[in-house]
């Protein structure tokens, strides 16, 4: 795709691709269908939170669920009869958005939906990372639009940068998204009969059947970090390879070469061969 050639009209259509919510009023059924993390219950209330003047990051390695726990936010929100066409998600690595600023990003939403005021609206930056000095623009956004809530999320360059730069103090609120827990795993898995809770809460649990919380103890360990695997039998016979070409080799050619400013990783690439 040549990227000159993107029109304003492209990016709109984009919009309106990405967000079907503005005509249906719900997310799509892949995300619907996908069990809640744990942590959905802690993410939640922030995100919904408008009386804090603060933009969610939500942080976290790659593939454990950031992407999807943002869609379930939209799906609740709009289970709430928030204004549909006041929500957004904007994938910035997408090639119709890189590189655009968050601001202009947001003008285009508001164009797209229809709604051009900017009061009341809950926007979603997924994997910001790619967007240069995005710390800036996110804290320029919060300082501009006081009625307005912005959620990212990136991944763990993401994480780094905010926590070497100080351009979000006081304006943002990180919440991290680690790899699953042994208790998440159970859960996703159907498996509550081998536990029971001894708080209200899932860090604390107490074995019933300890021989065979013990062989899943196991498979969690080899294969239970991320929930894709957990539910792919084709992944658990080569998870190697998946964490290899999905997990690591992304954080190492992409993320890490993105924090440091390096733009032609095919170079960085010929380093590895």
């Amino acid at each position: 795709m040549d990227l000159s050639e993107i029109s304003e009209k492209d990016i709109i259509d984009r919009l309106r691709f990405e967000n079907p919510w503005w005509q249906d009023k719900k997310i799509p059924d892949f995300y619907g269908k996908l069990p809640e993390r744990e942590y959905f219950k802690s993410f939640l209330p922030i995100v919904q939170n408008t009386t804090v003047h603060r933009a969610v990051v939500l942080m976290g390695p790659r593939r454990v669920g950031k992407t999807v726990m943002l869609f379930q936010a939209i799906g609740m929100m709009l289970k709430k009869g928030i204004n549909p066409r006041k929500i957004c998600y904007i994938n910035v690595e997408n090639p119709y958005f890189l590189n655009l600023p968050l601001e202009r990003l947001f003008a285009y939403a508001r164009r797209a939906s229809g709604v051009e005021e900017h009061n009341g609206w809950f926007v979603f930056f997924d994997e910001i990372q790619y967007l240069k000095d995005w710390e800036v623009h996110l804290k320029s956004l919060v300082d501009s639009y006081h009625e307005t809530k912005f959620i990212a999320s990136g991944s763990a360059a993401a994480a780094l940068k905010l926590k070497s730069n100080e351009s979000g103090a006081g304006r943002f609120t990180d919440f991290m998204l680690p790899p699953l827990t042994f208790y998440e795993y159970i859960h996703l898995k159907g498996l509550e009969n081998l536990v029971s809770k001894i708080e209200d809460n899932f860090l604390d649990m107490e074995a019933i059947d300890i021989k065979s919380l013990n062989k899943h103890f196991i498979d969690y360990i080899n294969f239970g970090g991320y929930p894709e695997v957990v539910f792919s039998e084709e992944l658990k016979k080569d998870p190697g390879r998946y964490i290899r070409s999905d997990i690591i080799d992304k954080v190492l050619l992409r993320d890490l070469p993105s924090l440091y400013g390096i733009e032609n990783v095919q170079e960085l690439n010929k380093f590895g061969k």
